[in-house]
């Protein structure tokens, strides 16, 4: 089933990719791969959970952080790609949470991404992956994630 068909079906509509917000590129294509920037969960621009979970957000709102991160990859990807026919996979995710003091249950936080792409990209969705705790993150967003998928 196409991408954006399982995300209406989800009640979800793919973002036009956000801007970098520094000096860099949104996406880098090397070969067969496509190194895509640290998304934030920013949705027309607007930082949607901001603030660090475990303290100002809870870990509900964390796992919906990440899934509008990983939407935001999915944008990149769309635009990159032209489309979503050449992805191969997801081959690598990163997350970076937000996270105060204690918090713990940075894996559950970055499932919003895991999810989200099993859900819409089926076989292509398994990846390996790193969560990492932080104290701050750009724009004080609570998640970032950044990605690598492979393209035919």
């Amino acid at each position: 089933m196409e991408v954006e068909t399982c995300l209406r079906k989800m009640g979800l509509v793919l973002p036009e990719p956000p801007e970098p917000v520094g000096h860099y590129q949104a996406f880098v294509r090397a070969g067969n791969l496509v190194f895509i920037s640290g998304q934030l969960p920013l949705i027309n621009g607007a930082l949607t959970h901001r603030g660090q979970v475990g303290s100002d957000l809870t870990l509900d709102e964390g796992y919906d952080a990440a899934r509008t991160c990983a939407l935001n990859v999915l944008a990149q990807i769309k635009k990159a790609l032209g489309g979503f026919q050449r992805l191969r996979a997801i081959v690598r995710l990163d997350g970076y949470i937000n996270a105060a003091t204690g918090f713990s249950d940075l894996s559950r936080v970055l499932d919003g991404a895991s999810d989200l792409f099993a859900q819409t990209l089926r076989e292509r969705a398994g990846h390996s992956r790193t969560v990492a705790a932080h104290s701050g993150l750009p724009l004080n967003a609570a998640v970032e994630v950044v990605a690598i998928v492979e393209v035919e």
